[in-house]
């Protein structure tokens, strides 16, 4: 008897200890935001937030307001969509909201990268020091360049001159910018005189196609592998990939090339200073590669397909890029060498600045997620004060909180090439509830969290459409198809993709 009763004792308590970690005995506490757990243990809501996370967010608004708490797989997540408490989020102190706790978790399972507690540290030094001011500079003449390989090495050639031809132009745009931000971030093809130069270049060409080819196949894989719902074949073919890239991206790779970033290098080697074993440090340049051109590409491709639907966004965006090219003292015309887009020159874009932020407030949805290590205090706009417990998620979702508001954009869903640009064509204000919002479009993250390439990324997607408008006619071959749905299976990983291809045609303007 006294067995059995120690047996059902211990089955009992473990019984109980399974619920409480389900969260069974979870209870909303004094001051907390309204809590909704779901009809399902330990998994809540998970299944509806994965099947369209921009839809469950808003039905979760509609139900308990701007500020609430939903289990999901585990974890419990309050989500804030309220944008005048954005700042107090993302300004808070590390010690209290954190997010490398989570980044950390997200990259081990995508890149099977451990960061050490230097990495974030050394990313933001480097990305400061190259990727912002004078190393900006530099990047952006890198990129040039490797556009130019891309994309006018058969100008004055006589191949197809004046003739259409034909792509999908979301495969067109991402194949394009991500083979030059590869080329421009680790490196070229070393040669020895100017008669390799060609080969070399033919190289360059063919060796990065082929890697995008690669990419897209793990790009497609990403939102279940962050997830970590693959199916076994996903599972292998994503073991597959990422093996294929810490090969081809090693260090060891790396070093043989001519022309590697400052940016790539340098973390390399700070990584290398703090311990890290090189195996691991090819798994950070793969890291570095999806951070850096996983979302230009696409984003290149919603800005394109915009201006190609509204032809009066086109024609003034045309119209500066041809301006800006006279007055740098450049033309473009049959014969002439091809134009070299400066910093400077991206520098006196504002009807171009505009087009794209107006882009990425349609279409980048980043989840900007913290670890709240502490009990933390929220005020509101209204002023009602919330407490954030210790041990949960506090997240951001700002494509649905504000970049799609009606009464921050009115008309959200419509592109206004010039919606953020003032009557003098200096940058607008924007308000909600009569008060000046700081945070009305977020593509790019705020805080700690902020992406730390965003000046160089900017720039990698303007220099592209730059040149697009400055060397082709461009057009949908049907000018009534309507612009292709998201795939809403990637709400909160960047910039949207679309859920089929849009085919267009081009040719040299001259």
């Amino acid at each position: 008897m006294p067995l059995l009763v120690t047996l059902l004792c211990s089955l009992a308590a473990s019984l109980l200890g399974g619920l409480y970690l389900v969260g069974a005995f979870r209870r909303r506490r004094p001051n907390e935001p309204p809590l909704d757990k779901g009809l399902i243990p330990w998994l809540g809501y998970a299944l509806h937030f994965r099947k369209d996370s921009s839809e469950f967010l808003k039905r979760m608004q509609r139900k308990h307001g701007d500020i609430f708490t939903v289990l999901l797989g585990g974890y419990y997540f309050t989500f804030v969509m309220d944008p005048f408490c954005f700042g107090a989020i993302v300004k808070e102190s590390r010690s209290k909201l954190d997010f490398e706790k989570f980044a950390t978790e997200l990259v081990l399972r995508v890149f099977g990268f451990q960061p050490i507690e230097a990495t974030h540290k050394i990313i933001q030094l480097s990305s400061t020091k190259h990727l912002m001011g004078d190393g900006l500079v530099v990047m952006t003449q890198a990129m040039m360049d490797n556009l130019q390989k891309l994309m006018l090495f058969k100008l004055n050639s006589g191949e197809g001159e004046r003739l259409w031809q034909e792509d999908g132009l979301f495969n067109y745009c991402y194949n394009i910018v991500f083979r030059a931000g590869y080329l421009a971030l680790y490196g070229s093809e070393p040669y020895q005189g100017a008669d390799n130069k060609e080969k070399a270049n033919e190289h360059d060409r063919v060796q990065s196609d082929e890697l995008f080819y690669e990419f897209r196949k793990y790009d497609r894989l990403f939102p279940r592998l962050a997830y970590a719902v693959l199916l076994p074949k996903d599972k292998i073919e994503a073991e597959r990939l990422k093996r294929l890239f810490w090969r081809r991206l090693s260090v060891k790779k790396s070093r043989q090339k001519d022309n590697i970033s400052r940016w790539v290098s340098e973390q390399e080697q700070s990584l290398a200073e703090n311990g890290v074993p090189e195996y691991m440090r090819d798994r950070f340049m793969f890291l570095l590669l999806w951070a850096s051109q996983s979302n230009t590409g696409p984003a290149s491709f919603w800005l394109l397909l915009y201006l190609m639907k509204h032809p009066e966004a086109m024609k003034a965006v045309k119209e500066e890029v041809d301006k800006v090219s006279r007055e740098s003292g450049q033309e473009v015309k049959r014969g002439s060498p091809p134009i070299n887009i400066t910093k400077d020159m991206l520098n006196q874009t504002p009807v171009l600045d505009s087009a794209l932020e107006e882009t990425l407030r349609l279409t980048a949805a980043p989840i900007l997620t913290r670890s709240v290590l502490q009990d933390v205090t929220l005020k509101t706009g209204k002023g009602t004060e919330y407490t954030l417990r210790s041990g949960d998620r506090v997240a951001l979702f700002p494509h649905a909180s504000v970049q799609m508001d009606p009464e921050i954009h009115p008309k959200p869903h419509q592109f206004k090439y010039d919606r953020f640009l003032g009557p003098d064509g200096t940058k607008k204000t924007f308000y909600k509830d009569g008060k000046k919002l700081k945070y009305f479009n977020m593509p790019w993250g705020a805080g700690t969290s902020i992406c730390p390439g965003r000046f160089f990324a900017a720039n990698e997607m303007k220099l592209f459409v730059f040149l697009m408008l400055s060397y082709y006619d461009l057009e949908l071959l049907n000018g009534k198809e309507e612009v292709p749905p998201i795939d809403i299976s990637r709400w909160g990983f960047g910039m949207m993709q679309p859920l089929h291809d849009i085919r267009f045609r081009y040719r040299l303007r001259f």
